[in-house]
């Protein structure tokens, strides 16, 4: 077997091929394996950060090397604005357009639905969004000015009467994104995995919109494959929805495998619902996915949710919170968040993690961040760098400890350090329990540490070194 963080030169192994599960969790759902991609192998559980217009803001590729990320996320949506497709086909693709070597996935743009619905209008053909970088976008256009949007049930052409009495602008900055539109921007882009166009609604919706937006997704889905024209390098993905209806997820899963696919992601979730209603979408959704391909919970970042998400049997996450929160002086450590605003850290000459091996906490301390921070470029980079280098590590701390089946070990010392003698969320007790694992205050400590050496070893053994074997 191949190991994580060699590029592949061949693509011949079937989508059935893809994934391998190396290690399994004895209690719960979690996993951890190889998902071989067209520019990589990827180890799972894996994060990825979000690059949406093919760039992190104010990190640089090789810098994303070498804080050891497998994969990024880049977004059809903005892509397709700019730089286009037509230049991203001519510079043989986004990895070549901006030199990386290394894992890709592309989200189908259906997300701004949601954050763009002022200026999209979903019929059954697809979405018309007004270009943000329009003249008339809400950035540009006068306050005064009333924006169209779709409405339930209502399919309005651009033009015709909205149920307040005033027409549809029209703009000659509208963009059409078809289900087939946006295989043709991803296949230009060529990431490893793209995402299928889905009617997405905020997870709070409830009511019709919920169920019409599933199964347009399914329909879309079809679409989606026959359009696709690079299947044998690009894995299509599709997304379960059904807001938090578990009937509806149901219903969707049944469509959904109707066809086989490298991988499933779970849509519809962090957008406000409650961490209750969250977990116990994850779990039943992971349950009905097959156990033999990854599963991909979209928008997921925050420490506490990856590690449960994990425990429920997900593989796969991204979000923009690690970088976002940089941005405003927060850095990320096992406890939370530190606010490197504050007056407190003004004469704290230790770095932000002192177990962190990146550049920010190798070079610099939280006193002399607190003194840039309202510096946005210098701060925002060395934070941005630290907070992905969190994300890596415990994502690499996660897999190690399934290596050496210590997960439950793992998760209960992690909590243990999130939450100290605070007591634990309920919804965080109640997910781990449902799937074996019982958070107690007089569980032996596991050192991150000694789980990192166990797994070194088991590795080494795995390759051959320790017993002589080439």
């Amino acid at each position: 077997m191949r190991r994580a963080g060699l590029s592949l030169a061949s693509n011949a192994m079937t989508s059935a091929d893809k994934f391998t599960i190396i290690e399994g969790c004895s209690v719960s759902k979690a996993r951890t394996g190889l998902l071989q991609l067209s520019h990589y192998v990827i180890e799972t559980p894996m994060f990825m950060p979000v690059g949406t217009k093919g760039c992190m803001k104010g990190v640089l590729p090789e810098q994303l090397e070498e804080l050891d990320v497998q994969i990024i996320l880049g977004n059809t949506y903005h892509l397709g604005l700019k730089p286009g497709p037509e230049l991203l086909r001519k510079a043989g693709g986004l990895h070549k357009f901006m030199n990386w070597k290394r894992g890709m996935l592309t989200d189908s743009g259906g997300f701004q639905m949601v954050s763009l619905l002022k200026l999209t209008e979903i019929t059954e053909e697809g979405v018309q969004f007004e270009s943000p970088y329009s003249s008339s976008n809400p950035s540009t256009a006068s306050k005064g000015r009333k924006k169209w949007k779709s409405s339930t049930g209502t399919e309005k052409a651009p033009g015709s009467p909205r149920a307040d009495g005033e027409a549809v602008v029209p703009s000659k900055d509208l963009m059409m994104l078809t289900p087939e539109k946006s295989m043709e921007i991803q296949n230009a882009i060529g990431a490893d995995i793209m995402m299928q166009l889905d009617d997405v609604v905020s997870s709070t919706t409830t009511g019709p919109r919920v169920e019409e937006a599933m199964d347009r997704s399914i329909r879309w889905l079809k679409r989606c494959g026959k359009a696709h024209s690079r299947a044998d390098e690009q894995f299509l993905f599709p997304i379960v929805q059904g807001g938090l209806n578990m009937t509806l997820r149901e219903r969707s899963v049944s469509g959904i495998l109707e066809d086989e696919y490298t991988g499933y992601a779970i849509g519809g979730l962090s957008g406000g619902e409650a961490k209750n209603d969250f977990w116990k979408v994850v779990d039943a959704s992971t349950t009905l996915l097959p156990k033999s391909k990854p599963r991909y919970v979209m928008g997921v970042g925050y420490a506490e949710d990856l590690v449960v998400c994990c425990a429920l049997g997900a593989d796969m996450f991204d979000c923009v919170f690690p970088t976002r929160t940089a941005r405003f002086g927060c850095a990320l450590v096992d406890a939370g968040q530190l606010n490197l605003r504050l007056k407190q850290y003004a004469s704290d000459h230790t770095p932000i993690d002192p177990t962190c091996k990146c550049l920010t906490c190798q070079r610099y301390t939280r006193s002399y961040l607190h003194h840039i921070v309202t510096d946005i470029p210098t701060a925002a980079r060395l934070m941005s760098i630290h907070n992905i280098a969190y994300q890596m590590n415990l994502m690499r701390r996660i897999r190690n400890s399934l290596r050496v089946n210590r997960f439950p070990e793992f998760v209960t010392q992690f909590m243990q350090n999130r939450y100290g003698d605070k007591e634990i969320p309920s919804w965080i007790t109640d997910a781990l329990t449902s799937v074996g694992i019982v958070l107690t205050r007089d569980t032996q400590a596991v050192s991150s540490d000694s789980i990192d050496s166990q797994s070194d070893r088991k590795k080494r053994s795995a390759d051959g070194e320790e017993t002589g074997e080439q």
